[in-house]
């Protein structure tokens, strides 16, 4: 036979490995659970064992940790350990360089990342910690509840990485997990304690009186208020940062939720990229561009600074328009041309912002997108990513003169108090730097010329992928007079000082313009991930900048003379050679590149939005969460429902013949008794019926006819109980609702709230549940008395 302590060992194990399931989505492959659990496995049975010995507590704990640790040798150290088996100084170095291993992939790779020697590590090693803490807390030192935070912890680890729109299932397993371990922990004590209630002995009773009611039912009101705490948040809506915030985890806008952005974080991960010594390639690219060195992708823009970081500012999203409208900005004088690029992403490499030339004016991609007007981006919904993709980019090779920048008019009053906004927080010396760099200057234009070229030329800056991105309203401060950064800081930097002078400005993150391939694409690798500043001039448009030392491609119309044979400065980035003059007339601007439908040009709303336009919630959503509603709402009032409807059933009408005397009786009885447990007057097994009343008299402060009433019920369950011939029974239930009325009459104003919404007696349904499972095993046994089931017997 199963002992309960064996029980709750089972229990524990179970309830680490559905919390751990939260953790699959972070990699591609899924073996290392079944590893897990197999460890898992073999350190809880040496819990076990050790504790049927027994040893002592600390002991127990003690040669767990050391099972564990030779376990996670033999699986990954055995070649540096002494008989592949105990771990030396050799092993544990070898799992310090697996860690750090673990550590830089998790920062390289998108979600899900390959299952590397080091992510396999940190998974099954984090199980076991947890798995380790659950089983010591909850089976050695028999307390459970505070299992509950390794497991939490847990979950929290993988609630924080990914945003798949399926963690309310891992929530599920993990919440299901911890209720069960706690309910194998209380019918264990209860198995010791046993349990009092009103009413005749159940046949095969299993209850011993006297033991205290706050034991005997605390550990199931625990475990249905944590189920309804947990359900509770399943149904609240999530409030996640923006994409690319400075915790480093983005959501879409949209229904569903949108995406994780994982790969491409300009505070963190692409420095990370840029040192990363596996560059694969991200993407394969075909393009009509004449000059692929201004290939640059673009994922998404920033625009809205607060003095610690840039990031996006939350705007309506709506359906993929066929055609795009055309660029903001961008007049009938400057020419441009409509090119197409085709862009294959590797499998591994999950984005939930679809990388573009820039800007798009129509785009032809399989799957759930969403636009977004404002910065001309697409956007994943419901988990879409760009993993495995293969789509279609038309786009403008807008080519502005310098002279056109330099005339450039005023932009307008709103564009311009949006992209020139700066916080109080950031240093006078980002201005007052940008003033004297710029000295001199004529226009717009030239201070923007001249704040580029101070970066990458005269400046005396040095490009290093080893600075710290910092962070706080210093960080641009101290890069200025540190000189030293890569693209994050001198994008940053240059947008923050043109904004100071009025230039409006923003950040653009993607990826700077890869390799050429001698079968005519272009590859894209990690460390070709890059952040630039965009400068508004308008008739022109958003313009890109390249600030950043030896990266990218400096622009065309940023450079005094592009005829200039002579030697290249090496600190300046790749200059763009000139494309040919298109020999097409200039397109219209009207809102689509091809002219058509300018009527569809509508301002958009700078605030956060829902979709419009038909593009609201699937059906399925609503249904869902409405379900989700019904069942936050019913949760909480299940008690009080079921309280009710046992009163109506048990004073309700039933036969009237002799024979129904019995079951009459014994029904009001055990309301009354209820009620009585509701308003804290706890059941007591070992009184007779008539003691019981004088009880509920004397504790309920009753009297009169309430008094009256309930030890005229007391007499009928005694005539029930011991009479050969019990007499007829009148007038049950307006006693029962007359003691009741007074019960509640003489608690207070809480007592009677908590009564309502909260009765003590509704413990029954978790009594029924156990009687029906044992009624269930006692058939099973007899049908097959060689099968052994679980029975309430201490360990």
């Amino acid at each position: 036979m199963i002992s309960s302590l064996a029980r709750l060992t089972v229990r524990a194990w179970a309830a680490t490995l559905l919390a751990a399931c939260a953790l699959l989505p972070l990699v591609e492959s899924t073996v290392w659970i079944l590893q897990a659990a197999l460890l898992l496995g073999v350190q809880a049975g040496v819990g076990a064992a050790a504790r049927r010995v027994p040893l002592a507590r600390p002991l127990t704990v003690a040669a767990q940790v050391v099972v564990t640790l030779m376990l996670l040798t033999l699986l990954f150290a055995r070649e540096h350990a002494v008989a592949g088996l105990i771990p030396g100084p050799d092993a544990l170095r070898f799992f310090g360089q697996l860690l750090e291993q673990g550590g830089q992939d998790v920062n390289r790779y998108a979600i899900p990342a390959p299952l590397s020697d080091g992510i396999r590590l940190m998974l099954v090693g984090g199980v076991l910690v947890i798995g380790l803490l659950v089983d010591v807390l909850a089976v050695t030192f028999r307390s459970a509840a505070p299992a509950g935070l390794p497991l939490l912890a847990l979950y929290s680890v993988a609630a924080g990485l990914t945003d798949n729109g399926i963690e309310w299932l891992w929530f599920l397993l993990a919440a299901a997990g911890y209720l069960m371990l706690l309910l194998a922990e209380g019918r264990d004590r209860l198995s010791q304690w046993g349990r009092v209630f009103a009413g005749p002995p159940r046949g095969r009773s299993r209850e011993t009186p006297g033991a205290p009611a706050p034991a005997r039912f605390g550990h199931r009101i625990g475990a249905v208020a944590l189920g309804i705490a947990l359900v509770v948040p399943l149904a609240l809506p999530a409030m996640d940062g923006g994409l690319l915030d400075p915790n480093g985890r983005g959501v879409g806008a949209g229904v569903g939720g949108g995406g994780t952005i994982s790969a491409v974080n300009p505070l963190v991960s692409l420095r990370d990229s840029l040192n990363n010594d596996d560059d694969r390639a991200v993407f394969s690219v075909r393009t009509e561009m004449e000059n692929t060195s201004d290939l640059y992708l673009r994922i998404v823009s920033l625009d809205d600074f607060d003095g610690t970081t840039w990031k996006p500012s939350k705007r309506a999203i709506t359906q993929v328009p066929e055609g795009f409208p055309a660029p903001p900005g961008l007049g009938p004088d400057v020419e441009f041309s409509e090119v197409g690029t085709s862009v294959s992403v590797a499998k591994w490499y999950g984005q939930t912002w679809l990388p573009m030339p820039y800007p798009p004016s129509r785009v032809s991609v399989q799957g759930d997108w969403r636009y977004e007007p404002v910065g001309m981006t697409l956007v994943g919904d419901h988990g879409q990513s760009t993993r495995g993709l293969t789509y279609e980019v038309r786009s403008l090779d807008v080519r502005p003169t310098a002279e056109q920048l330099a005339n450039a008019p005023e932009a307008p009053a709103d564009l311009l108090r949006e992209y020139t906004d700066l916080p109080d927080s950031l240093p006078s010396v980002v201005a007052e730097t940008a003033r004297d760099v710029t000295d001199g200057a004529k226009s717009d234009y030239d201070r923007a010329v001249m704040l580029q070229d101070w970066f990458t030329l005269s400046g005396d800056f040095q490009y290093d992928t080893d600075v710290e991105v910092g962070s706080g309203s210093q960080a641009i401060a101290r890069f200025l007079e540190n000189k030293r950064g890569f693209c994050v800081h001198y994008s940053f930097a240059m947008a923050s000082m043109a904004r100071s002078l009025g230039i409006p400005a923003r950040i653009a993150v993607g990826f700077a313009p890869g390799t050429p391939q001698a079968d005519g694409t272009v590859s894209v690798a990690m460390r070709d991930a890059h952040a630039w500043p965009e400068l508004y001039f308008e008739g022109v448009g958003w313009t890109r900048f390249e600030p950043t030392p030896t990266r990218g491609s400096t622009p065309d119309y940023t450079v005094q003379d592009v005829e200039d044979n002579g030697p290249v400065d090496p600190a300046r980035p790749s200059q763009a050679a000139p494309a040919d003059p298109s020999a097409q007339p200039s397109q219209s601007t009207d809102c689509r590149a091809d002219g058509s439908d300018p009527g569809s040009c509508e301002s958009e709303s700078p605030q956060a939005a829902l979709p419009t336009d038909g593009d609201g919630p699937k059906w399925h959503v609503v249904l869902l969460w409405a379900l989700a509603g019904l069942l936050v709402t019913a949760l909480p009032l299940s008690p009080m429902l079921w309280r009710t409807r046992m009163r109506a059933l048990r004073l309700g009408g039933r036969g009237r013949t002799e024979g129904d005397v019995a079951p009459r009786v014994l029904a009001a009885w055990e309301e009354l008794t209820d009620t009585a447990w509701d308003h804290g007057i706890v059941p007591d097994e070992s009184l007779t019926p008539r003691g019981a009343a004088d009880r509920i008299v004397r504790t309920g402060g009753l009297e009169g006819e309430a008094a009256a009433s309930v030890r005229r019920l007391a007499g009928a369950v005694e005539q029930v109980l011991y009479a050969p011939r019990p007499g007829p029974a009148v007038g049950l239930a307006q006693d029962v609702r007359r003691a009741s009325g007074a019960l509640r009459d003489s608690a207070s104003r809480a007592g009677r709230l908590r009564a309502v919404l909260m009765p003590r007696s509704a413990v029954r349904v978790v009594w029924a549940m156990s009687d029906r499972w044992m009624s269930l095993r006692d058939r099973v046994v007899a049908l097959r008395p060689d099968w052994h089931l679980p029975t309430r017997q201490r360990g």
